[in-house]
């Protein structure tokens, strides 16, 4: 299935890096909260980084960002757009963070933005992040939590998977998530909303490594 899954998002790559922000103003109330608590000392992991914008944008605030994700294609295009916006302290690399290639405790803080829905074994995920994470490191996460949306998302993402033409989504409650990222050793934090929308259903959870 992770190959599958890397497929999927290859092929979608180039479409998926011109779509639009739907909600602006919460991402960057999220970019900014982040950014308050990483040190610009501080080596940092991004998980599920996509085409790279957040990677980006957080780059400034650290000394060094590794920035991965499962899709080759997707890989392609953050390095091409770290290229042209000439950011040297970010490495780009197609890896997941259960068999990432990088030794315990190499850092200091770890990123997963719109990303654990999408893995389909979250544990084995989540654990990968604790191992890389130093002791006392903080995982930054924001995550939609599908089983609080309406019904017609419920019905669709099936029917799309059912034809080849959507990869693994996973549907959870933001309680659900606490619970699966507090069982893989973490002490939660934090956890809000930054959307600017009534409903808003991206927890940003806040942990540390135990």
């Amino acid at each position: 299935m992770p190959a599958d899954n890397a497929r999927s998002w290859d092929r979608v790559a180039r479409k998926y890096a011109k779509d639009p922000i739907a909600d602006m103003a919460g991402y960057e109330r999220t970019l900014d909260h982040a950014r308050r608590l990483l040190k610009p000392t501080d080596v940092a992991i991004e998980v599920g980084c996509g085409t790279g914008t957040t990677a980006l944008k957080v780059a400034p605030s650290v000394a060094r960002l590794v920035a991965t994700d499962i899709s080759q294609e997707m890989i392609t295009i953050a390095r091409e757009k770290a290229a042209v916006a000439n950011c040297s302290n970010v490495e780009f690399a197609v890896a997941t963070p259960d068999a990432a290639p990088y030794l315990d405790a190499s850092f200091d803080a770890a990123l997963a933005f719109n990303v654990l829905h999408l893995i389909e074994d979250r544990a084995a995920a989540l654990r990968g992040v604790h191992r890389l994470l130093k002791p006392g490191g903080l995982f930054m996460s924001k995550t939609p939590a599908l089983k609080e949306m309406g019904f017609p998302i419920r019905i669709f993402v099936p029917v799309m998977q059912a034809i080849g033409q959507a990869p693994y989504v996973g549907f959870l409650s933001g309680d659900e998530l606490e619970r699966e990222i507090a069982g893989a050793g973490f002490e939660i934090v934090e956890r809000v909303r930054h959307g600017s929308t009534k409903k808003d259903v991206r927890t940003f959870f806040v942990a540390r490594k135990v």
